[in-house]
C-alpha cells in the first residue's frame, strides 16, 4: 500500500470521496436510516445498510432512484448479528459502525459493482492490489447452483487469479432471512501485515480466518434469486445490488494503522478517556480494552439516544442501557473511574463525526444529561453488585448459578452479559438456562400482579373502630364493617375488615394469620390477612350468606403457636448473633412462618461451622433458661429507647411503640411471641450464607420441626450403619477416607510417571512455528498435572508456546502456557489468546498472560482451537 499517500486521509476525507465517486456515477447520496427501528417489528436496530431499503428487494415499494448510495450508521449487539462479545478485545469489532454501499435496484449488476469497487479502492484510495484478494461464490449442490463464473471472470480481468478464492455458501451466499431475495456475494479482503510477515504466509491461508489484520473490507452482494417457502430457489424478475463497505476497518487501511481503535475515528476518544483517567494507552492490556470499550460504547448509546432511544427496562432500550452499563462498568473496575465521566466524552465525539451526522450535536444536550443519570444511578449499584459477584459460591464445574445471576439482574440492575463478563473473567460461566427461567417466573409475576381489579368498599355498618386484639385472643365475636371484592391472578376473592379482629396481619416479617369466621355452623375460611391503608383485610374466597351476622372468628391457633415459636427465635437468634459475632450485627430482613424463619444480618464474612454451633447453642440456652416475655405495649419511643429496644430492619415506628423483651433481648415489634421461651423447645440452623455484599441469611426451625430433623438425621444414621456394616459410623468412614487416600496416592504416582512420559513425548513434538517453539497435544492428565507440565516446560524454554487439552466425559478443558520470556518479548498473552480459543469449545476462560485456563462442552473443536492459537503467534 502506498502509505506515504494515504496515511494522513482522515476519516472525513475518506467518506466523502466514497460518496462523490458513486455520486459521479449517477447514485443519489442518500441520508443513513435511524439506527432505532421503530415500524420493523423484526427488527430493534438497523444492523446493516440494506435495511431501509427492505421494500425495495422484497417488491413492496418502488424505488424512486435506481441507484443510491449512503453511509448508515448500524448496531450490532443482539439477534444473529451480535459483536458485543468481541468489541473491545479485538482491533475491527464494534457496536455501533458505519457501512458505507451502493446500490442497485434493478439496474447495473455484477460488472460495474465489481468494476466501480475496483476503481475506487485502487484509483481513488491508493490501495495496493498486491494487498488485496477476493472471493466468489463456489457453488451449492443442495441448491443445484453452479459456481459464479459470471464474477470470476469479470475479477479475473482485474487482479490475478491466483488472488480470487473460492468461498462456501456459508461466507459467499447472502440472505436475507429463511425466504426472500438472496444471491451469492463477493467479498474483498484486504492484508494489512508488514512486509515481512507477508513474505513468510501467503495472506491467501488467512482469508476468513479471523486474522486482526487480514479482514474483509467490503462485501459486494448480487441478488439474483428468491428463497420459496419450500425452500427452492427462483430467479428473481429483476437483479439488485447491495454491497456494504465497513467505514472503520476502511480507514484502517488507509491511515496506516493496525487497529480501528488507532483512527481518527477514535483516537481523539481515547486520548480523552486517558486524559480524565489518568491512564496511559498502549501499556496495559486491559486498561486497553476498556478504553476501546468505552469508546466504542459511547457511539452506540450515543446515536440510539440522539435517534430518540432512551435506556430503559425494556425492549430496545434495555439494550442500550445494558451497553451503556458494560462501558461504566470497564471504567469502574479498570479505570478506577467512579464518578460519572463518559458523558464528557460526546463533546469529542461530535467533534470527530457530528460533521456526518448533525443529529449528535443537536441532540448534544440530552444525550449528556441522559448518559450522566444513567451513569450516576448504575454507579450507585455497581460497586455493591460487583461486591455480591464475588462472595458468589461456584460449583465445581465453575458455573454460576441462574439464581444468582437472576440477583444481580434483579437486585443490582446486572444485564445478563454483565454477570457473563464478570464470570468470564474468572473462568466461570454462567447456567443461563436457570437464569431465563428465573427471568421468565418474575415477567409471569410481574404480569399477574398487575391483572388485579378491585370493587368499591361496601359499608355493612359504620364502626369508627377496627381493633386488633390478637394479642390477648385467638378467638372472639366479630361483626363485618365492610367488605369488596377484587380479582388477582384471574381469581376471584373478598376482603373483609371486622370491628375487632384475633387475626394478626402480615408484617414485621411475620406472615398473615389465617383461619376462619362461623355463623350458624357455617364456616368461611381465612385464607390470608394483610394491612392495607390502616385496614386489617381479611382474604376470603366466598362471601358469608348473611354480612351482618355476628361470627365467631377463630385463628388457626396449631400454625400461630408454630409462627410465635419462630418468631421468638428470630429475636432470640438476633442477640446471640450479636453476643457471637459483635455488636455490628443489624438485622436486615426476616421472614416468619409456621414452617422455618428466616434472619437476613450484617455481617462480613461467612459464618465458621464453630461460630454457627454456638450461636445455636446460645439460642438454645435462652430456651432452656425459660425466660418470660415482658411486653411493652403502647408505650412511648423515648421510654423504648431508654429501654435499649432495638428497632427492626424495613419497619416505620410511630410515637407509641411496643417493645418485647426476653431478657437481655430488647426489641420493637409488633408480631405475635410465646410467653415464655421454654415453649421453643428446640431451636436449629439450617443453613448460613450470603445474599447480598456484607448481608448474611441464616434459615432455622423449632419446636417439632426441629425434632423431626433429628430424628431424620438418626433414621439416616441408622441407614448409614447398615451400609457400612458398622456401629462406628466415624471409624468406618475414617477408614474409607484412608482407603480412598491410599488409591489417590497411587493415582498420583501412576500421574507423575505419565507426566513424565508425557514430558518426554512433547518435547520430541515441538514444532517451529514463526521463529516460535510450538507444542499442541491432548491428552488425559488431570489439571493439576497439566500444569505441572507447563510451568516445568516454560520455564525450562524461553521461546515456547504449550496448549494442551483435555477431554474427559465430554468435560473439555484447555491449558495455555506461555515462556514469561516471549511473553514479554512479542506480547503473546496466553489470557488474552484463551478468550478466542475458548469459543471452538463451546466455553470460556481467562488467566494471566503466561498462564490461562479455559472449560468448554464441544471436544470436536479441541483443533480448531489448537489452530486458533497458532494463528496468534505471529
Amino acid at each position: 500500500m502506498n502509505f506515504e499517500k494515504n496515511d494522513h486521509m482522515k476519516s472525513t476525507e475518506i467518506r466523502e470521496k466514497f460518496l462523490t465517486f458513486f455520486q459521479k456515477k449517477g447514485h443519489k447520496v442518500v441520508s443513513s436510516a435511524p439506527m432505532v427501528i421503530k415500524d420493523d417489528p423484526t427488527l430493534m436496530f438497523t444492523n446493516a445498510g440494506m435495511n431501509q431499503f427492505k421494500d425495495y428487494f422484497l417488491g413492496d415499494s418502488i424505488p424512486e432512484k435506481v441507484r443510491v448510495c449512503d453511509t448508515q450508521k448500524c448496531l450490532r449487539v443482539s439477534g444473529k448479528h451480535n459483536d458485543l462479545d468481541e468489541v473491545g478485545y479485538d482491533t475491527y469489532h464494534h457496536t455501533m459502525f458505519e457501512m458505507l454501499g451502493n446500490w442497485s435496484f434493478g439496474d447495473y449488476f455484477k460488472k460495474d459493482a465489481i468494476s466501480w469497487a475496483w476503481e475506487l479502492l485502487i484509483d481513488v484510495y491508493g490501495i495496493d492490489k498486491d494487498r488485496l484478494y477476493v472471493t466468489v461464490f463456489e457453488g451449492a449442490k443442495e441448491d443445484q447452483l453452479e459456481k459464479d463464473t459470471e464474477a470470476y471472470e469479470i475479477w479475473s480481468k482485474l487482479i490475478d487469479n491466483d488472488r480470487i478464492i473460492d468461498g462456501n455458501k456459508k461466507d459467499n451466499f447472502w440472505e436475507m432471512g429463511e425466504i426472500g431475495p438472496c444471491g451469492p456475494c463477493s467479498e474483498i479482503h484486504i492484508d494489512l501485515r508488514p512486509d515481512d510477515e507477508r513474505s513468510k504466509i501467503d495472506g491467501k491461508t488467512l482469508v476468513n480466518m479471523d486474522h486482526p489484520l487480514v479482514i474483509e473490507v467490503w462485501n459486494l452482494v448480487f441478488m439474483q434469486f428468491n428463497r420459496l417457502s419450500t425452500g427452492n430457489l427462483e430467479k428473481l424478475p429483476q437483479t439488485h445490488v447491495d454491497t456494504g463497505m465497513g467505514f472503520e476497518r476502511l480507514c484502517m487501511a488507509l491511515q496506516g494503522v493496525q487497529s480501528n481503535y488507532d483512527t481518527d475515528l477514535f483516537q481523539p476518544i481515547i486520548k480523552m478517556i486517558a486524559s480524565i483517567s489518568s491512564k496511559r494507552y498502549g501499556i496495559n492490556d486491559d486498561i486497553d480494552v476498556a478504553m476501546r470499550v468505552i469508546a466504542d460504547h459511547l457511539r452506540a448509546i450515543s446515536f440510539s439516544i440522539a435517534d430518540g432511544q432512551i435506556p430503559s427496562n425494556s425492549g430496545a432500550g434495555y439494550v442500550i442501557r445494558r451497553i451503556l452499563r458494560r462501558a461504566v462498568r470497564y471504567g469502574f473496575t479498570f479505570l478506577n473511574m467512579n464518578q460519572p465521566f463518559i458523558y464528557r466524552l460526546v463533546d469529542i465525539l461530535i467533534e470527530t463525526i457530528g460533521q456526518q451526522f448533525r443529529e449528535l450535536e443537536q441532540q448534544s444536550d440530552l444525550i449528556k444529561k441522559v448518559i450522566k443519570e444513567e451513569e450516576a444511578s448504575f454507579l450507585k449499584t455497581l460497586e455493591k453488585g460487583i461486591k455480591r459477584f464475588e462472595s458468589i459460591e461456584v460449583n465445581d464445574n465453575k458455573t454460576v448459578s441462574g439464581s444468582d445471576a437472576f440477583e444481580m439482574y434483579d437486585t443490582y440492575g446486572f444485564p445478563i452479559d454483565l454477570t457473563q463478563l464478570l464470570a468470564q473473567e474468572k473462568g466461570w460461566v454462567v447456567n443461563l438456562d436457570e437464569f431465563n427461567s428465573h427471568l421468565d417466573q418474575q415477567k409471569s409475576r410481574s404480569r399477574q400482579a398487575t391483572q388485579i381489579e378491585t370493587g368499591d368498599w361496601i359499608e355493612i355498618f359504620k364502626d369508627e373502630k377496627e381493633e386488633f386484639i390478637g394479642y390477648d385472643f385467638t378467638s372472639s365475636k366479630i361483626k363485618i364493617s365492610r367488605y369488596r371484592s377484587i380479582t388477582k391472578k384471574g381469581q376471584k376473592l373478598y376482603q373483609l375488615v371486622f370491628n375487632f379482629t384475633p387475626f394478626y396481619p402480615e408484617g414485621g416479617g411475620q406472615v398473615g394469620d389465617t383461619g376462619y369466621i362461623e355463623d350458624s355452623g357455617v364456616k368461611t375460611n381465612i385464607l390470608d390477612t394483610k394491612k392495607e391503608n390502616n385496614l386489617i383485610v381479611h382474604f376470603v374466597d366466598r362471601l358469608p350468606s348473611n354480612l351482618e351476622a355476628t361470627f365467631n372468628a377463630q385463628v388457626d391457633e396449631i400454625k400461630r403457636e408454630e409462627i410465635a415459636n419462630n418468631h421468638t427465635a428470630t429475636h432470640l437468634l438476633h442477640k446471640a448473633l450479636r453476643d457471637v459475632l459483635g455488636d455490628h450485627v443489624e438485622q436486615k430482613g426476616s421472614l416468619v412462618n409456621s414452617n422455618y424463619l428466616r434472619f437476613d444480618f450484617s455481617h462480613f464474612s461467612k459464618l465458621e461451622d464453630e461460630e454457627i454451633l454456638l450461636i445455636e447453642n446460645t439460642v438454645n440456652q435462652y430456651v432452656k433458661d425459660n425466660h418470660q416475655l415482658e411486653e411493652f405495649r403502647s408505650i412511648p419511643m423515648e421510654q423504648a429507647k431508654k429501654l435499649g429496644a432495638m428497632a427492626l430492619f424495613g419497619e416505620k415506628y410511630g410515637d407509641v411503640v411496643r417493645a418485647i423483651k426476653f431478657a437481655d433481648s430488647i426489641e420493637l415489634c409488633g408480631g405475635i411471641h410465646v410467653p415464655h421461651t421454654s415453649k421453643i423447645g428446640l431451636f436449629k440452623i439450617t443453613s448460613e450464607g450470603a445474599v447480598a455484599s456484607g448481608i448474611r441469611r441464616i434459615e432455622a426451625i423449632t419446636s417439632d420441626a426441629a425434632l423431626q430433623y433429628y430424628n431424620q438425621s438418626i433414621e439416616k444414621l441408622k441407614d448409614l450403619k447398615q451400609v457400612l456394616k458398622s456401629n462406628d459410623v466415624l471409624k468406618a468412614v475414617e477408614d474409607l477416607i484412608l482407603e480412598n487416600q491410599k488409591l489417590e496416592k497411587k493415582i498420583d504416582q501412576y500421574n507423575i510417571q505419565k507426566a513424565v512420559q508425557l514430558k518426554s513425548h512433547l518435547q520430541e513434538n515441538l514444532q517451529d512455528y514463526n521463529g516460535i517453539d510450538f507444542i499442541a497435544y491432548q491428552t488425559d492428565l488431570d489439571a493439576k498435572s497439566i500444569k505441572s507440565i507447563a510451568f516445568d516446560l516454560t520455564n525450562s524454554n524461553p521461546n515456547l508456546v504449550l496448549a494442551l487439552a483435555s477431554n474427559i466425559e465430554n468435560k473439555v478443558t484447555l491449558t495455555i502456557a506461555v515462556s514469561k520470556q516471549l511473553a514479554e518479548a512479542k506480547g503473546i498473552n496466553a489470557g488474552l489468546i484463551i478468550r478466542e480459543a475458548s469459543k471452538e469449545i463451546n466455553g470460556g476462560g481467562g488467566g494471566q498472560a503466561f498462564f490461562a485456563t479455559a472449560g468448554g462442552k464441544n471436544p470436536k473443536g479441541i483443533d480448531n482451537a489448537f489452530e486458533k492459537i497458532k494463528s496468534f503467534l505471529i
